[in-house]
């Protein structure tokens, strides 16, 4: 059962010091950055969507009382 609980992902270790840093390192960094960020974004909008079909499914009737 434990192979079913989700896992945080581990720290990326942020912010990290960029003194001492190459150039190359630091294109690779900033890639892994975007990456992360995508990854964050994909994540927040999943759970948005099933938030908003969670709130649709639970949410009482409307009564038209204009009619």
């Amino acid at each position: 059962m434990d192979e079913d609980i989700r896992r945080p992902a581990p720290a990326l270790g942020l912010p990290r010091p960029l003194e001492g840093v190459s150039i190359a390192e630091l294109e690779a960094y900033r890639a892994l950055l975007v990456q992360e960020i995508a990854r964050v974004d994909a994540e927040l909008a999943r759970r948005s969507a099933l938030r908003s079909a969670a709130e649709s499914l639970f949410r009482p009737p409307r009564t038209d009382e204009a009619r």
